[in-house]
């Protein structure tokens, strides 16, 4: 695939590789993506480790050569069982076979290769499943690699003739021969952390991020491959789904392709990221359109999050400019939100505020630890609306700075509110980092005081100090998030 692309375009493979790495590198850096190492496979590096885990393969005698045949997919460069095929006709109405999943066109190939045993490791894949039942994660990608396991599970031909593909890495002590390139690339993860050398300092415990698309050369191929040279299959395969668009799968064809670079132009960084992470649901395809976008981003981080922070620190309603008091009585501590109404101004509904945000800290840690990013920022954006409904409710520009009273019970609405925004800037670092480091810096929350492991929600609340009270704002720097345009 690659060599025809890059004929096609009038250059090598290596520098069509080149200048596609650099496409991809850039879009990273634009989309606020930091990495602590970018990896190739024309890097010596890793050349070294595919040709030492080859090594590993031979001398775990899981290697013979073979006479193979079969349906031979060159777009993704895989044979094909008969189960995933279907008839169509191609452009000049001839019959041919195509692929179930990705519609590619299939031909007859025959040839000579280098075989690895992948039948004999349909015991030891099952066992491992079964003793790490959250090894595939979500939950439907777990059960589909069971199934798979209970099916054929036929060799898999791991190298390809040189004469058919040159620009690979050769079969070591065979030159007619170039290493399959799955499993040069998945020896990938290997060589970034060391192999052979310093691997264990990292392997097992790792995780892969993969698209359901590849699930297989991951979820079952990749695990045999790792028994075989007596390594541990990682400790967690974590899937995705893809993005349609307006209910279609992007293709070239159609011309419903999204480009990433554009959309950070249209929505910015923060926008695009809060998008994307905020509706993309691992388990199911999340279907993209411009409207979407537009309608939750306004509303959730325009409106909802902007109008908070905008509101609560205006100087009309804050004309100090300061992290306002707490006022016990106004706001006192009770053991359920039922007993709320004997006693100062806060109602039942506050309580149940404070009780939420309280809570979010660990529930975000724990959906951002299961990979379910999306859960977390719904749980953020409700939140939200909760605070922005306690500052409505109690209406603190109707207060009276001058009675004693009015100005305690307000100075309590402004500190509850910004200590909830401070809770939102900080939870929402990884995943909107220019508008929560904004938020924080409004806030005069300092670098050192944004973690989450030491994050404390209205200390005051429980009658302890709250490092942040009567501290000044930082500036004023505008509007938060300014909202889309259609």
């Amino acid at each position: 695939r690659v060599r025809r692309a890059a004929a096609a375009a009038g250059t090598s493979p290596a520098e069509l590789c080149e200048r596609v790495s650099g496409l991809f590198r850039q879009a990273l850096t634009q989309a606020g993506v930091a990495y602590t190492d970018f990896t190739r496979t024309s890097e010596p590096r890793h050349q070294r480790a595919v040709q030492h885990f080859w090594g590993a393969l031979r001398d775990g005698g899981v290697l013979y050569k073979g006479s193979y045949e079969g349906w031979y997919c060159t777009p993704e460069e895989s044979f094909l069982p008969e189960s995933q095929l279907a008839e169509r006709t191609d452009a000049q109405g001839r019959p041919c076979k195509v692929s179930v999943e990705t519609g590619h066109e299939v031909h007859w190939t025959k040839e000579e290769n280098y075989m690895f045993r992948l039948s004999a490791f349909r015991d030891p894949l099952q066992n491992w499943l079964r003793d790490n039942p959250r090894a595939i994660f979500p939950d439907p990608f777990y059960q589909c690699v069971l199934r798979w396991l209970d099916e054929d599970l036929p060799d898999l031909s791991v190298s390809r003739e040189r004469s058919r593909l040159q620009w690979g890495i050769p079969v070591p002590s065979d030159p007619t021969q170039t290493i399959y390139v799955w499993v040069d690339a998945l020896v990938n993860y290997l060589s970034v952390v060391g192999y052979p050398e310093s691997h264990g300092a990292w392997w097992p415990a790792v995780h892969h991020v993969v698209g359901k698309d590849i699930l297989k050369f991951h979820a079952l191929y990749w695990p045999a491959l790792l028994l075989a040279t007596g390594l541990e299959p990682p400790e967690r395969i974590l899937v995705h789904s893809h993005w349609t668009v307006r209910g279609q799968k992007m293709s070239k064809s159609l011309g419903n392709v999204v480009d990433p670079t554009v959309c950070v132009g249209q929505y910015g960084v923060d926008g695009f990221r809060y998008f994307l992470l905020r509706q993309g649901v691992p388990e199911r395809d999340c279907d993209y359109y411009e409207e979407k976008v537009v309608k939750l981003v306004n509303s959730e981080l325009a409106d909802a999050l902007g109008g908070l922070l905008n509101r609560s620190t205006a100087p009309s309603i804050n004309p100090s400019n300061t992290y306002p008091r707490f006022s016990e009585p106004c706001f006192p501590k009770v053991p359920n939100s039922r007993e709320a109404k004997c006693t100062g101004r806060a109602s039942a509904e506050d309580y149940e505020l404070v009780a939420a945000v309280a809570s979010l800290p660990a529930q975000v840690d724990s959906y951002f630890e299961g990979f379910q990013i999306y859960k977390a920022l719904e749980c953020i954006a409700q939140c939200v609306r909760q605070t922005n409904g306690f500052f409505q409710r109690h209406r603190p520009w109707k207060l009276d700075r001058r009675d004693g009273a009015e100005q305690l019970w307000l100075d309590t609405i402004l500190h509850v509110t910004l200590e909830c925004l401070r809770v939102y800037g900080t939870l929402l670092q990884p995943v909107v980092p220019h508008v929560a480091d904004k938020l924080l810096s409004r806030l005069a929350v300092g670098p050192a005081e944004r973690g989450l492991s030491g994050l404390t929600f209205l200390a005051r609340y429980d009658g302890k100090p709250c490092p942040f009270e009567g501290r000044q704002l930082g500036p004023d720097t505008g509007i938060l998030f300014h909202r889309l345009g259609k």
